[in-house]
Parts: C-alpha cells; sequence; structure tokens
C-alpha cells in the first residue's frame, strides 16, 4: 500500500495530465509525417515515449529543485520538500520512467532509440537551466518542442527538416507560457538569485517578451502550413490558436497574476488540441 500510496503522490506532484500539453503536437508531427493516420502500434508507442519522457523529467526536476521549492512560498508544500515524499523513492520512479522511454522507443525504429538519450538529456538538463541563464524557458520549450520531430522519426525513421518548423514554434509557445507563469516568482527569484526573463527583465519586459514569442510561433505555424501545401482548415486552426493565445494574454497582466493558472494550464491545454485537430483534419481531407 505505501508504493501505491507513494506512486500515485508522485503523479499527482508531477501533473501527469499536463502530458496533453505536448502530446497533441508529437500527434501533429506522426500525423503530417505518415500523411494519415499512423498505426495504431506506432500512435500506441509514440504515447508511451511521450507521457514516460515528460513522467522522467518532471520527478527529475522536481528532485534537483526540492531545496529551492521548499524556499519559495508558493512550491513549499510540494510533495519532497513537504516530506511525503523521500528523495530515494522519487529517484527510482525517475529511472523507471526513463526505462520504459528507451523501451518504447526501442520499439519504433533504430533511429528514435539511437536519439533517445539526446532528447532524454534534452528534457533533464531543463532542471539546471534556471541556475545559468536567463532563457531556461527556451530550454524548456526545447524538451517539449522535439516531440514533433521526435514523432515524425518514429513514424518514418529520417527526419524531414520542415517538421522542424513545428519543433521550433512550439519552442517558442511553451517558452512563452514559462516566462508568463515565472513572473508569479518575480520577487523570489531575484532575492535568492534565481534566472529568468522575469528577474531580468521585470514583469512589464516578461510580457512583451512573451508576446513576442508567441507572435513569432504564429509566423512559423502558417510557414509550417506552407511547407507542407495544407489548406483552408489548416489556416482557420492557426487563427484559432492566435485568438486564444491573445485571450490568455488578456486575462492575465503586469499588474493582475491572479488568472494564471487558468491561462497556463486550461487555454495551454485547449490550444494543442485546438491545433492538432485543425491540423490533422486537413491532412485527412487531403488524401
Amino acid at each position: 500500500m505505501g508504493f501505491l500510496k507513494n506512486t500515485a503522490i508522485t503523479l499527482e506532484m508531477i501533473k501527469w495530465e499536463h502530458s496533453i500539453f505536448a502530446l497533441p503536437f508529437a500527434l501533429t508531427g506522426a500525423v503530417l509525417a505518415a500523411g494519415t493516420w499512423p498505426s495504431a502500434r506506432v500512435l500506441v508507442w509514440i504515447i508511451v515515449c511521450m507521457v514516460s519522457a515528460r513522467s522522467a523529467a518532471m520527478a527529475f526536476n522536481r528532485l534537483v529543485d526540492a531545496k529551492l521549492d521548499a524556499a519559495n512560498p508558493r512550491t513549499a508544500n510540494r510533495a519532497l520538500p513537504a516530506g511525503a515524499l523521500s528523495s530515494g523513492f522519487v529517484a527510482g520512479f525517475v529511472l523507471v520512467a526513463a526505462g520504459v522511454f528507451f523501451f518504447g522507443a526501442a520499439m519504433l525504429n533504430r533511429l528514435s532509440l539511437e536519439l533517445a538519450p539526446v532528447a532524454l538529456t534534452v528534457i533533464l538538463a531543463y532542471s539546471y537551466m534556471k541556475r545559468v541563464t536567463r532563457w531556461s524557458h527556451l530550454v524548456l520549450g526545447l524538451a517539449l518542442g522535439i516531440a514533433p520531430s521526435a514523432a515524425w522519426i518514429a513514424v518514418r525513421g529520417t527526419l524531414d527538416p520542415r517538421i522542424i518548423l513545428l519543433t521550433l514554434a512550439v519552442l517558442l509557445w511553451v517558452g512563452g507560457f514559462d516566462v508568463l507563469y515565472a513572473c508569479q516568482d518575480f520577487e523570489h527569484d531575484r532575492r535568492v538569485g534565481l534566472n529568468s526573463v522575469p528577474q531580468a527583465f521585470g514583469l512589464n519586459g516578461a510580457f512583451w517578451i512573451a508576446r513576442l514569442m508567441h507572435t513569432g510561433m504564429l509566423v512559423i505555424l502558417y510557414a509550417l502550413v506552407e511547407a507542407f501545401h495544407l489548406g483552408g482548415v489548416a489556416k482557420i486552426g492557426i487563427v484559432l490558436v492566435g485568438i486564444l493565445l491573445f485571450y490568455e494574454h488578456l486575462i492575465v497582466s503586469p499588474k493582475d497574476l491572479r488568472r494564471m493558472n487558468a491561462a497556463f494550464f486550461t487555454l495551454n491545454g485547449i490550444i494543442s488540441v485546438v491545433f492538432f485537430l485543425f491540423i490533422a483534419t486537413d491532412v485527412l481531407l487531403q488524401r
């Protein structure tokens, strides 16, 4: 019972259900690669790799940041600083999740397995970035952004440069909303010397940088649609993503961060699903 309880606490701690942020973009990469729905077998192993890699990364982040979380009033009640979990159990969880990720990559194709250590290194490295650079938000963006390119490789066994556009778009999307989310820790980060865009440029500057990132995302998504010769349905999807991003920026401001969780969790989940549905529909209509 203790093992099951600790596992449940760990899954709650890493918010495993938030895999929905990156999963639709990975599925978009898979659909673009296949030109239709990939086989059920490939889809299952892509999902296994996505969820296990993110779980390993999130648990590793909580492990590495345990002391930092304990010193931050916003995060002091997380499972590790609160004593609800031991560091040994979380470390074991990281190893198991990483093992599942490597197994899933092996079940896809040789290139997926060969690149699995690179992907895992990127997503684990993010946990240290706030100690060395204010642009750690972009490293988090890259960690999620490699998902569509990885999914393309999972389907084709090769990499097409066009899908890198989606990696860049996701990088800017995630980087932008992580900049906004980090505004909650602006004063704490300045006090303890942690690096972030808000800490370096202030709240107003951080909001403008996030806006620029999200504008860049929309431009790159349009380039992606053109590169794959997609039609009106895909373009409508981009317009809807733009409207949702505009609303996200509308409900939070440097002077009012109270609705940050709604912007960060709810809206971003909707954005990724909307994008996938419209791109996938366009691809299927062109069959």
